[in-house]
C-alpha cells in the first residue's frame, strides 16, 4: 500500500507536525506501508510574512498534478491547509480522486494574535477546507468534539506518539541553580511563553526552541536561559535534566513536548485547556491548575517513575496503525477503480499496473 501525504510544514522546520509526519511514516514503512511525501523541498519558497523561519512554497498546479501522478498512490492525505495543501486538494476535487485532512493547528487563534483578523473568518475557510474531506483526523477526543461543535463532518481521532527509547530518563546536568523550569517549543506569541517567563520562581527557567519571539523575550527576561532549536540526543538531555516540565500554551491540539517530556521522568506544570486535559487528564503526571505558579510547585512533588511509564505506552507503531485505519476507510469499490482508470490513463500504463490495495 502506498499513502502520498501532502504537507506544508517539512523539514528543516522543528515543530510537532513535521516529528508527527516523519516519526509516523517510519512506524508505518515497520508494517510494510510505503508513505511519500509532497513537501515544500520541491518548490521555490519565502519567508512566512511575521515569522521568517518557516518557508511557505510557492507550488504551481501543473507540477503538483505530476508529482501525485508519479507518486501513484493508493491513497492521498493531506496533512495542512497552506499552498501544497490547497492545489492538492484542487486536483482531488478536479479528478474525483478520494482524500482525508488533518487538523493539526488553531490558525484562527494564530492569525488573530498577530493580525485583526475575526477568527470566525479562519474557522468559515477551515470548514470549507476540510468539507470535502472523507475524514478529518484530530489529535485528541476534546479538538475532535470542538470541530464537530464548529460544523466539521467526519471527524475522527488520531492520537500521537512518543519515541520512549529517545526520550528517557538520564543521568545529565544542564549546571544551572535548581529547580529547573524547562519549556520546549516554537518562541511566538500563540506559545504564551510570557506567562512562564513572569511567573516567580526558585531555580532556573529555561527556554528551547526558537522563533520571531526570542530576541523580545530574551531582552525582557534576562535571568532565563534560552539554549535555541535542539534535536535528537541533545534534546532528550535536556528534557531528563529538567525538574518540571512548563507548558503555558492555550492553543496546541496536543503538545507532543509533553509526551516526551514525561518519558524523559519529568512531570508537567500546564493550564487545565485542550492539549494538556487530553494528553493528561486525571493521571497523576502533571499538575494543571489556571495559576502556573501553583501548578510549577505543585509538580515538584510529582514521581518521576509514574511520568515515565505513563509515556512509555504511547508507541508511533499505536499513530500509524490509527493513521492507516482512517487513510483506508472503506470507500465504494466504483471510487477506487475511477480513480485507478482515470490514473493509468494519465500515466499511459496498463490497468494491471496501477497499484491495488
Amino acid at each position: 500500500m502506498r499513502i502520498l501525504i501532502a504537507t506544508d510544514a517539512w523539514h528543516p522546520q522543528v515543530n510537532g507536525v513535521v516529528r508527527t509526519l516523519t516519526k509516523m511514516a517510519e512506524a508505518a514503512a515497520v508494517i510494510g506501508v510505503d508513505i511519500q511525501f509532497l513537501t515544500p523541498q520541491s518548490f521555490r519558497t519565502i519567508s512566512l510574512p511575521s515569522y521568517a523561519d518557516i518557508q511557505l512554497a510557492l507550488p504551481w498546479p501543473g507540477k503538483v498534478a505530476r508529482m501525485i501522478e508519479e507518486a501513484q498512490p493508493d491513497y492521498v492525505h493531506i496533512a495542512t491547509e497552506g499552498p501544497i495543501g490547497i492545489l492538492v486538494r484542487r486536483y482531488c476535487l478536479k479528478n474525483k480522486v478520494p482524500f482525508t485532512t488533518s487538523f493539526h493547528t488553531r490558525f484562527p487563534e494564530y492569525v488573530s494574535a498577530r493580525f485583526p483578523i475575526p477568527e470566525s473568518w479562519i474557522w468559515a475557510a477551515l470548514r470549507y477546507f476540510h468539507g470535502s474531506s472523507d475524514a478529518v483526523m484530530a489529535a485528541t477526543p476534546a479538538l475532535a468534539d470542538e470541530l464537530r461543535g464548529r460544523g466539521f463532518s467526519n471527524v475522527v481521532l488520531w492520537s500521537r506518539g512518543v519515541d520512549a527509547d529517545l526520550f528517557r530518563p538520564r543521568d545529565f546536568d544542564l549546571a544551572l541553580p535548581r529547580p529547573v523550569f524547562l519549556s520546549v517549543g516554537r518562541v511566538a506569541v500563540e506559545k504564551n511563553l510570557e506567562a512562564f517567563l513572569e511567573l516567580d520562581l526558585p531555580g532556573t527557567k529555561v527556554v528551547v526552541g526558537d522563533g520571531p519571539a526570542r530576541v523580545e523575550l530574551e531582552r525582557k527576561f534576562p535571568d532565563a536561559v534560552f539554549l535555541g532549536t535542539m534535536q535528537g540526543e541533545r534534546l532528550a538531555e535536556t528534557y531528563s535534566a529538567a525538574d518540571v516540565f512548563v507548558f503555558p500554551s492555550k492553543t496546541d491540539t496536543f503538545g507532543l513536548v509533553l509526551l516526551e517530556a514525561l518519558a524523559s521522568g519529568v512531570p508537567v506544570a500546564a493550564l487545565p485547556v485542550p492539549g494538556p486535559l487530553d494528553v493528561i487528564g486525571d493521571a497523576p503526571v502533571g499538575a494543571l491548575n489556571n495559576d502556573l505558579r501553583a501548578a510549577c510547585f505543585a509538580a515538584l512533588d510529582i514521581p518521576r517513575d509514574a511520568c515515565r511509564e505513563f509515556a512509555a505506552s504511547r508507541s508511533w507503531g499505536a499513530c500509524a496503525q490509527a493513521f492507516i485505519e482512517n487513510v483506508t476507510r472503506e470507500r465504494p469499490p466504483q471510487v477506487k477503480r475511477r480513480w485507478r482508470r482515470r490514473l493509468a490513463r494519465r500515466l499511459r500504463l496498463t490497468s494491471d499496473t496501477v497499484p491495488t490495495t
